[in-house]
C-alpha cells in the first residue's frame, strides 16, 4: 500500500500533538481515534508497543469524493498511524489517498489531499 511516512525522535505523546496540529493547519480533523495497543491489553491479554491509529478527514475532499462514488466512503477517513519504536522515537505513517481512491475520476481531490498530507509529514 501507498503511504507516507516518516520516524521522529519525540516520543508518541508529543508526536500525536503535533500530528493533530499539522493536520488542522491542512484542513483535516480527527474523527476516530483508536488506542491499538489498549485494544488489545483489554481483549487479548497483549501487551505490545503503543500503536495509534487517528482518522483524519478533509470534510471537503470527503463530500466531493462521495458526491462523484458514493463508493469513496470506503477510503474515508484517512488512516494516520502513530508507532512508538522506543521511549523517544516515534514513527508516523499515513495512507496514501491517491493509493487509496486510484483513477482519473478522483485524481484532483486526491493530489491535494496528497500534497496537503506531505506537508503534515514534513511539518514533523
Amino acid at each position: 500500500m501507498g503511504e507516507l511516512t516518516t520516524t521522529v525522535t519525540h516520543p508518541l505523546r508529543d508526536v500525536d500533538a503535533a500530528v493533530r496540529a499539522a493536520l488542522s493547519a491542512e484542513g483535516f480533523g480527527v474523527l476516530t481515534e483508536i488506542d491499538v495497543d489498549g485494544v488489545f491489553r483489554a481483549k487479548l491479554g497483549v501487551d505490545r508497543s503503543p500503536l495509534k491509529i487517528l482518522g483524519a478527514c478533509n470534510p471537503r475532499f470527503a463530500h466531493d469524493a462521495i458526491e462523484r462514488d458514493a463508493s469513496a466512503a470506503l477510503a474515508i477517513p484517512c488512516n494516520v498511524v502513530l508507532e512508538a519504536l522506543d521511549e523517544s522515537t516515534t514513527r508516523v505513517t499515513i495512507a496514501d489517498p491517491a493509493q487509496m481512491m486510484p483513477g482519473e475520476e478522483m485524481s484532483d481531490l486526491t493530489a491535494d489531499a496528497q500534497a496537503r498530507l506531505a506537508r503534515v509529514i514534513a511539518a514533523l
